[in-house]
């Protein structure tokens, strides 16, 4: 519990710093900004949204580091007195922003295009892009050992203290990593017991659960194989020339939407909408395809962003779930990982 409020007091704090740096003081005018949770600059092409966004609008809009769990604590915890505008989040934790009244309805450009399993259908949230879980590799780091193709590979001694992914119990990917062992391996969203017989297993490799995001770590060998999206390995491979491989596990993996809300109570709520309407449009798409994701809209994927996927045959191991019941079972899973491997 202390540990809780430890994290969401410093996540309010960091905000607030967030707020101060971006030019303008707790007593001045707010016209000129728009505050984002979740949005690190070198996630899926963060970075340049932002920066292309500011540049057409003259709004102010800072990155922020905090994670989907974080950002939902800090959202609950600032309810009565919003900072933030704008969330991105992991679908999974979609519902229960819903469920504890942090967001409110928005529907942006092309929302009625987007499947129903892909949004909330009162306008509460709706995906953006999406990706894969997959096994990125270091393959540098990795030594002469052979490169893992499955979750079955992973299990082996030879990789022990060389995986990590980030903390199931905090983290979108983390969680959707979990859930993509499960269902590969028989599991059901009903039934975690597959992926706790694999994880027991798999720990026995000790293991690395970080709670931010970890792409750094893989890029410099700290840890050579980092079990996460897949548009996390393109971009350190084609945009900072990692030596960094992407594989869809053979026995099959999982489709990871991400979405975007408008902040209850929102202080700068015009803003939030034009950032909302920045990320549906055709430029806000297309910088994201660059970051490696899916863009929600896919007219706007070229030939070249296709070409450095791996071959769509890959991608046809890689399912959905019932993205609201994934939401709705988390609490149960956390408790029940927590009190296995602690957090």
């Amino acid at each position: 519990m202390r540990s809780a409020v430890r994290t969401t007091l410093i996540c309010s704090l960091l905000a607030v710093l967030v707020l101060l740096t971006a030019g303008w003081s707790l007593g001045g005018s707010r016209d000129n900004v728009v505050v984002t949770y979740n949005t690190p600059q070198n996630w899926v092409n963060w970075g340049d949204v932002l920066r292309e966004f500011s540049r057409e609008t003259g709004i102010t809009a800072p990155n922020d580091n905090k994670n989907s769990g974080q950002s939902l604590t800090a959202l609950i915890a600032e309810k009565n007195s919003p900072l933030c505008d704008v969330v991105y989040l992991g679908i999974a934790f979609a519902p229960q922003a819903v469920k504890e009244g942090v967001l409110q309805s928005y529907m942006p450009p092309g929302f009625d295009d987007v499947e129903p399993a892909l949004k909330d259908a009162n306008g509460l949230y709706t995906t953006v892009h999406y990706g894969s879980v997959a096994i990125l590799v270091n393959t540098e780091a990795l030594g002469d050992r052979p490169m893992p193709q499955s979750w079955e590979d992973l299990l082996d001694p030879m990789y022990k203290g060389m995986i990590g992914m980030l903390d199931p119990t905090s983290a979108a990917i983390g969680y959707s990593v979990v859930v993509a062992v499960n269902e590969a391996l028989g599991g059901t969203l009903e039934d975690f017991e597959p992926a706790f017989d694999y994880f027991r297993k798999l720990n026995e490799n000790d293991v690395i659960y970080p709670k931010q995001t970890s792409t750094a770590k893989l890029m410099k060998g700290e840890i050579p194989i980092l079990i996460d999206a897949d548009f996390n390995g393109y971009g350190l491979k084609y945009e900072q020339f990692g030596p960094i491989e992407v594989v869809i596990p053979l026995e099959g993996s999982l489709k990871i939407p991400y979405v975007v809300g408008l902040v209850n109570g929102s202080p700068n709520e015009e803003n939030g909408k034009r950032l909302l309407d920045f990320l549906f449009s055709a430029k806000g798409q297309e910088l994201f395809a660059k970051g490696y994701v899916r863009p929600i809209n896919p007219d706007v994927l070229t030939e070249e962003i296709e070409s450095k996927f791996l071959p769509a045959s890959d991608y046809e191991r890689v399912f959905d779930v019932d993205y609201e019941l994934m939401s709705k079972v988390q609490e149960g899973f956390n408790n029940k990982w927590l009190a296995e491997f602690g957090g």
